[in-house]
């Protein structure tokens, strides 16, 4: 059998193999395990989007290849959503393309200009496609720390001369996975500037802009003047409207680099199903109220795992957007052998906090995507058995 080819040998290993392995175990022995790993939203797709799919499923003109950058009406209706949402003016014509998820595009645009060698910037901890992702293109990851006593927003003085001369994308990602971070309009302000310099492309990934609590109203890298003339932004409906499965989503901003992930697009893939994008265009029309009470059932679920946590001892304070939590292992800990540590102890998942990158390293992150009362279970039994750790 011939050899994968380099850049697939190149992937790092999966690092909750031996996790998965201890799950499978505790499962066999039929004990109830309680996942906060994966980010995938447990409320169901709202029904006049999936009545909107049911209608446009039966139609035969819905049959047929789409778009490979998406349908005109669905364009315009990201566009519409942009006005309304953030005040960012659009042309869904050359500035809108679709995406079959964010995630997609997110891989994608490293073929569109990453050529062997070439850098790019790459938070860390941070969502893996990117770093992957610029790796399957040929390129190299300079990675920018996110810390805590930062914010975990990027020090971009602290990105040597040379390494920012020489890269071609830049990735942000705002409110962030896994930290549960938010960015200032000061902040992008200033993203837009160094790219300027520079002459990068931000490639801001805003997948978690419609979870947010307390009055906090994220805002959009695009609000920023100038933004457009250095870069895009990634966004789906997975979050907003419990579409993960569906996969949709859409690229926004700089005509050019629009111009271009489309036209990568047209050679790879053939489009998002028609009928999906309809689907999606009623979330975006008619879904403030999902987002709304979206946003109150989130809201429990991290009251109840903050409290739970910091009754515990820990010290966390309550995140203002995302459904993830990001806290620090207890003391003798890594991240990894927390998670296997509370997996054996509580038959509860966590993620490691390395599996983002080495400066997760020391932290782990719990996703809030569970009923309210899985949560209640989780925390419970948190407390049965995490009362001999120090801090």
């Amino acid at each position: 059998m011939k050899q994968e080819a380099k850049r697939i040998q190149s992937i790092p290993p999966y690092l909750f193999a031996r996790i998965e392995k201890k799950i499978d175990e505790l499962k066999e022995k039929g004990i109830d395990v309680i996942s906060f790993g994966i980010g995938d939203p447990d409320l169901p797709t709202p029904d006049y989007i999936i009545d909107k799919m049911a209608e446009a499923i039966k139609d035969p003109a819905n049959h047929q290849y789409p778009s490979s950058v998406g349908m005109i009406s669905f364009r315009r209706a990201v566009a519409d959503w942009y006005k309304k949402r953030f005040d960012v003016d659009l042309d869904p014509a050359t500035e809108v393309v679709s995406l079959i998820g964010s995630k997609e595009g997110i891989a994608n645009i490293n073929y569109c200009y990453v050529d062997p060698g070439d850098i790019n910037l790459v938070p860390d901890p941070g969502y893996p496609v990117y770093g992957i992702g610029t790796m399957l293109a040929g390129g190299e990851s300079y990675y920018m720390p996110l810390k805590e006593e930062n914010g975990y927003l990027p020090d971009f003085t602290a990105i040597p001369e040379d390494i920012a001369a020489k890269a071609k994308l830049m990735f942000l990602n705002y409110p962030n996975n896994p930290t549960g971070a938010t960015a200032t309009r000061e902040f992008f302000e200033e993203a837009v500037a160094f790219a300027k310099k520079y002459d990068i492309i931000i490639c801001h990934d805003a997948a978690y802009s419609e979870v947010a609590y307390d009055g906090y109203v994220p805002v959009s890298f695009l609000e920023i003047d100038g933004a457009k003339d250095v870069g895009i932004e990634f966004n789906s409906v997975s979050k907003p409207f419990n579409m993960t499965g569906w996969r949709i989503g859409f690229a926004v901003g700089n005509a050019k680099v629009i111009e271009t992930l489309g036209r990568y697009k047209s050679n790879v893939d053939s489009g998002a199903f028609q009928a999906v994008q309809i689907a999606a265009m009623e979330g975006l029309a008619n879904g403030d109220e999902t987002i709304e009470k979206m946003h109150q059932i989130y809201a429990k679920r991290r009251d109840l795992v903050v409290d739970a946590f910091n009754s515990l001892g820990w010290n966390l304070p309550k995140p203002k957007a995302t459904f993830y939590i990001w806290a620090p292992v207890p003391k003798g800990f890594t991240s990894e052998s927390f998670a296997e540590y509370v997996l054996e102890k509580a038959a509860v998942i966590v993620t490691p906090g390395n599996g983002y990158g080495a400066a997760g390293e020391g932290y782990f992150r719990i996703s809030l995507t569970l009923p309210e009362e899985r949560v209640a279970e989780a925390a419970e039994r948190l407390r049965d058995h995490l009362d001999q750790v120090t801090f």
